[in-house]
This record gives C-alpha cells, sequence and structure tokens, in this order.
C-alpha cells in the first residue's frame, strides 16, 4: 500500500521559514514525480511546486516564487518544501502527491496523495 506522509507543518509567524517534509513508500521513489499542493480554507487545492521531469527540473506557482524551493532526496524516499519569507496568504493544508506522467501543474495528474500537513502564518 502506497502512503505518502507529510511533517513539518505548523504556527509560525509572517516572515518565518518551514520546511515540510514527505515520505513515501514507493518502491520505485525515484521514478515518480513528486509535487506539493495546498488548500486554504475556503478555497481550491492549487498547485505549489513540482518537478517537471526525471532530469530534476522544477517548476512553481507565480505566487510562491523565489521563495519556496522543493527538493528531494532519493536514498531517503524523501520529498521536502522550503518555504522561506511566509506571508499569511500562505495559511493552508499543504499535501504533497506523486505521478509518473502528465502535468506538473495538475492535480489531475497525480496518482497519490498525502494526508496533509497544517502550516498557519501568523501576522
Amino acid at each position: 500500500q502506497v502512503q505518502l506522509v507529510e511533517s513539518g507543518g505548523g504556527l509560525v509567524q509572517a516572515g518565518g521559514s518551514l520546511r515540510l517534509s514527505c515520505a513515501a513508500s514507493l518502491r520505485t521513489f525515484s521514478s515518480y514525480l513528486m509535487g506539493w499542493f495546498r488548500r486554504a480554507p475556503g478555497k481550491e487545492r492549487e498547485f505549489v511546486a513540482g518537478f517537471t521531469w526525471r532530469d530534476g527540473s522544477t517548476g512553481y506557482a507565480d505566487s510562491v516564487k523565489g521563495r519556496f524551493t522543493i527538493s528531494r532526496d532519493n536514498a531517503k524516499k524523501t520529498v521536502y518544501l522550503q518555504m522561506n519569507s511566509l506571508k499569511p496568504e500562505d495559511t493552508a493544508v499543504y499535501y504533497c502527491a506523486a505521478r509518473t506522467r502528465g502535468s506538473y501543474n495538475s492535480d489531475y495528474s497525480y496518482d497519490y496523495w498525502g494526508q496533509g500537513t497544517q502550516v498557519t502564518v501568523s501576522s
């Protein structure tokens, strides 16, 4: 059974940083293209960051570009989201997801999802 387990969320003041982690039980983790999405209260789930292809290329939502960085450690089967200069509008439940094909910024492309971790940014 595939599991994606996020951790690292919490409460932080505006301007602060958090690093989210997502540990995957995927047998061939290195062949999966990982991504992060978020859902803010009262809003639809939206793309945050993701690997566009297996060469390590990455893509970001405009709202987080320059502040967030996605990375991965295949040996640990873990993907990370480093979030700097956090803003109150970044408050959301953050989800990691895994796909093998399709558009990196479309949630329809992703086959597996974690349960999410709450990030709250106070002003």
